[in-house]
């Protein structure tokens, strides 16, 4: 009885060493994913990043409504319509400063004046043209929609608020018509 007590504890110290000197495994590192993800699932790159050649590009979202498809349809259109015009108002601000600071016009007071005439105007403008182009439901229901409206249609309308801002003072008008400006506009807001 003895000899078989000592052969299961020598048996576990024998086991009890060959566990303990294991290696023990390292821990995972996680990588990074950069991939979209909406809801914890993988998501089409625009519904992260709405990006189009040529256009400006907004992502509309309708939460899942007992209105059906076609109501959701028109709250994504209507929600990706507004995150346009927000992105092109700010980015035609960010243009009309850099390019009134380029035309030597001068007076800072009269920069401003020409800004914000400009962003009123632009704010008024419609995104006629606008449309959705894509769509993907999300698991919870919900409808993204990405929704574009063409660069050059846009661009246009600002190069017209631009250039009757200036024309509402002849002096500054004259300034504008200089060769340099009327490049510079167009360099800024590219129609072709």
């Amino acid at each position: 009885m003895i000899k078989t007590l000592s052969s299961i504890v020598l048996a576990g110290l024998v086991a009890a060493t060959i566990t303990g000197c294991g290696a023990s495994p390292e821990p995972k590192k996680e990588e990074f994913d950069n991939r979209c993800k909406q809801e914890n699932v993988l998501a089409p790159k625009w519904t992260c990043v709405p990006m189009v050649e040529g256009a400006y590009a907004g992502v509309g979202i309708a939460q899942k409504s007992a209105a059906g498809m076609g109501h959701m349809r028109r709250v994504a259109l209507a929600n990706g319509r507004s995150d346009l015009a927000q992105q092109i108002k700010s980015q035609v601000k960010d243009k009309v400063e850099t390019f009134t600071s380029t035309t030597g016009v001068g007076d800072s007071e009269t920069v401003d004046q020409v800004n914000t005439a400009v962003s009123k105007q632009i704010a008024k403008v419609d995104l006629q043209g606008s449309k959705g182009i894509d769509t993907w439901t999300s698991p919870s229901g919900s409808l993204y929609m990405l929704v574009t409206v063409p660069e050059a249609t846009v661009n246009g309308e600002v190069k017209n608020a631009v250039k009757s801002s200036y024309k509402n003072d002849n002096a500054l008008w004259q300034q504008f018509r200089a060769k340099n400006a009327l490049e510079g506009l167009d360099k800024e807001f590219p129609t072709d």
